[in-house]
């Protein structure tokens, strides 16, 4: 197998958009950032190598044998993340790539596509929260990065602004410049006929668009082998070899398209990346994939051997997954139900593996419907809940969880239809490495959480545990936050010595409850012991209250705010003591 002519970027682009070059089932999905797009570009700016490239032949028939996918041409973190299925019926002449999709896709986007990734604080669930970016390139200023001479960024509309050291230059534009003509009119008239900018950045403006034009339609750079073999365990075999350094292929991708290929009546890629979706668009949101479809898939159907081992993927395994596929995809969504339930979501569920065991039990007990509503499964849910929160607390899933992952389904095999087995499974794992049994400093770490941490919910909620977490609660400061200033603080009648320790404590979880969404928007900032009186006019109404929130009987006042801390959490800590030591 030998170097075939190399080809140019134009050229492979161009056959990328007419569907000439695809991708097989056997390929991971799209997974580099913005910055790594930009740093390509630079490197292929700077004629640096961008290594080899693999691709098969598919012979005239063969393209209709096995499931193949176009590029992505605009990725879209949340809509957009997975490659279109493609009908080849017809197609003559169709290359699949096996080694360079990542570099190929990355080209693609940047020369005809674009890119949405998520706003930094910005909600998941807000769609504004992605806007459309493409790839441009500052024609009149090098790179400020110390290993980069070009600077490319992927930018939205709004940010594509032109100053005295930027001229954003749309790189997509470069394949209508067929001609280096094309390149000189364009400097002429947006630069040199400029006067925002200097004769030294219209020299630079012109050297770097005829370096891009040079590289994307003259020079010859992807290098590559060519595979001719029509004998998909041939292809299959090369293709794992390459694929063993840089970026590793996970098994996930590489299981699937074994699972594509043997399964006889389900598209296994669809049936899983359309479950991974519709996962993670329970409740809130969560952030599960495919490795872990698949290693639950390994555990719901039994299998003795659950690690990710291509052997442990034959054909009779596959084959009993896809006849389990069904159950095993109703065990897996109402636990996530239940779980979604619980008040967990992406950013408080650390273990997704945590949730495999439950799912296992409820498969077990025959997938009740609205097992989560059910006022017969409330202290059954209870034990599931209380299970899920010691686990992720003293994070039994951490390293290898294949033994721990056996040991559970054991257990709650065993127990057969009886409520869910938390004490079987406590003793079960005492004394080992993924003990349950907590001590008094571990009751102490969890007191220390604060806001903004996704353990200080998970303690809020094995302290809140009655609330209904089917509705929306968010963590509210009881003394609030926007009054821990010095002036404020000094207003109300805090001494000196004393502010700095306020504000050093305001995030403790002592001063956090959970508090429903629309009450919480109506608290504010307004002074606890005010919002306190108005809410909870009568004596019934405040013990009621302070019953529920582990608060002390004291004047609610900001000199008060040390010894409301101190005492609030001893309450906290005797709840924490009688549900876990």
């Amino acid at each position: 197998m030998a170097y075939e002519s190399p080809l140019t970027i134009a050229e492979v682009i161009g056959d990328i958009s007419e569907n000439r070059y695809v991708l097989p089932s056997i390929q991971r999905e799209f997974v580099w950032s913005t910055a790594q797009i930009e740093r390509l570009f630079d490197s292929v700016m700077q004629d640096y190598p961008i290594g080899a490239f693999l691709f098969w032949e598919l012979a005239d028939g063969q393209n209709t044998l096995y499931d193949f996918y176009s590029f992505l041409q605009n990725y879209h973190e949340k809509k957009t993340t997975h490659n279109p299925k493609i009908n080849l019926s017809g197609s003559d002449n169709v290359v699949a790539v096996l080694d360079g999709q990542q570099r190929l896709t990355s080209l693609f986007i940047g020369l005809k596509g674009s890119y949405a990734y998520k706003m930094p604080w910005k909600q998941w669930k807000n769609d504004e929260a992605f806007p459309k970016r493409k790839l441009y390139l500052n024609l009149v200023e090098p790179a400020k990065e110390e290993n980069d001479r070009y600077e490319f960024s992927f930018l939205t509309e709004t940010e594509c602004v032109n100053d005295d050291d930027h001229y954003w230059f749309e790189v997509g534009q470069i394949l209508d410049m067929k001609n280096i003509g094309d390149v000189t009119k364009f400097i002429n008239r947006q630069i040199y006929k400029n006067d925002r900018y200097d004769e030294d950045q219209g020299d630079f403006a012109m050297d770097c668009l005829a370096q891009l034009h040079k590289v994307i339609h003259v020079q010859p750079i992807i290098s590559y082998y060519k595979v001719r073999s029509q004998e998909l365990d041939r292809v299959l075999n090369i293709f794992i070899r390459v694929n063993s350094g840089g970026t590793i292929l996970s098994y996930s991708d590489l299981l699937l398209s074994i699972a594509t290929a043997q399964w006889e009546s389900l598209d296994a890629r669809e049936e899983i990346t359309d479950f991974v979706d519709l996962l993670n668009g329970i409740g809130s949101g969560f952030r599960v994939n495919k490795d872990f479809v698949l290693k639950a898939s390994l555990v719901l159907s039994d299998f003795k051997n659950i690690a990710f081992k291509v052997d442990n993927f034959n054909k009779p395994n596959m084959l009993k997954i896809e006849a389990n596929w069904q159950k095993i995809k109703k065990s897996l969504y109402q636990a996530f139900i239940l779980v979604s339930s619980f008040g967990f979501s992406r950013e408080s569920l650390k273990s997704n593996n945590a949730v495999i065991p439950i799912a296992y039990y409820l498969m077990t007990i025959g997938n009740p419907e609205n097992f989560e509503v059910s006022t017969a499964q409330k202290g059954n849910c209870a034990k599931i809940k209380k299970w899920l929160i010691m686990s992720l607390f003293k994070r039994i899933f951490s390293g290898q969880p294949d033994n721990l992952l056996r040991l559970m389904r054991e257990i709650i095999k065993n127990n057969g239809t009886n409520e869910f087995p938390l004490d079987e499974i406590i003793n079960r794992l005492r004394g080992t490495s993924k003990t349950m049994v907590f001590t008094q400093d571990d009751i102490e770490s969890l007191l220390d959480h604060q806001y903004g941490k996704a353990e200080t919910l998970n303690v809020l909620m094995l302290l809140y545990s009655s609330l209904d977490f089917n509705n929306k609660f968010h963590i509210d400061h009881m003394y609030p936050k926007s009054k821990f200033t010095k002036k404020m603080l000094e207003k109300n009648g805090v001494s000196a010595q004393k502010i700095e320790d306020h504000i050093a404590h305001v995030n403790d979880l002592s001063n956090l409850q959970l508090l429903p969404a629309i009450p919480n928007i109506e608290k504010q900032n307004k002074d606890f012991d005010l919002w306190f009186a108005e809410t909870y006019p009568t004596d019934d109404e405040k013990v009621a209250y302070r019953n529920l929130n582990y608060l002390p009987d004291l004047a609610y006042t900001y000199p008060n705010f040390e010894q409301f801390l101190q005492k609030r959490r001893e309450l906290m800590k005797k709840k924490l003591e009688s549900l876990l030591l």
